[in-house]
């Protein structure tokens, strides 16, 4: 008679976490360049009129990225109009790049889930395959943090094949 199977992934304390599952994909991204004439200047009085007519109620709990998709010059008071009427429908507004800013939230909703004190001492998989494009900076803030933290080991790739990327030395 055969042994029964037992998934020992399963038994084990392994804790897995994908960047993939906290990536924002509500995000909504407010780009400056619908806003320029010509597409290279930003007036103020058209674009303060721009502002008066856009439907904020849509934004409703989302975070919103303001940037410019151009290389247009774009004053900073802009970013600071744009912030003041959105901050009364949208869970937080950004400023900048999309790229800094998903690795951001998505850096910080790990943070959240895995606070310091449950990670001391625990075993970690990082996954590496996700449904959307995840920054290299994501992994590199996530070992810089679970190495911090007295992580005991980290991981890269699934429970079944892993690369090590850390072991905490015994004493």
């Amino acid at each position: 008679m055969e042994a029964p199977l037992v998934n020992r992934i399963a038994k084990s304390k392994l804790v897995t976490i994908d960047p993939g599952k906290f990536y924002p994909s509500n995000l909504y991204v407010f780009d400056l360049k619908d806003y320029l004439y010509q597409g290279l200047i930003l007036r103020e009085k058209e674009f303060r009129q721009a502002l008066e007519e856009f439907e904020w109620e849509s934004l409703e709990n989302l975070p919103v990225l303001v940037h410019c998709s151009n290389d247009a010059i774009i004053p900073l008071w802009a970013y600071m109009l744009v912030a003041s009427k959105a901050s009364a429908y949208t869970t937080n507004v950004y400023a900048g790049e999309k790229g800094s800013l998903v690795t951001n939230l998505i850096v910080e909703r790990i943070k959240n889930q895995f606070p310091p004190e449950n990670i001391e001492g625990g075993k970690f998989v990082i996954k590496g395959c996700a449904e959307y494009e995840i920054s290299p900076d994501v992994y590199s803030q996530l070992s810089t943090y679970l190495t911090k933290y007295d992580a005991r080991s980290i991981m890269f790739g699934e429970p079944c094949s892993t690369v090590p990327i850390y072991k905490k030395r015994k004493n």
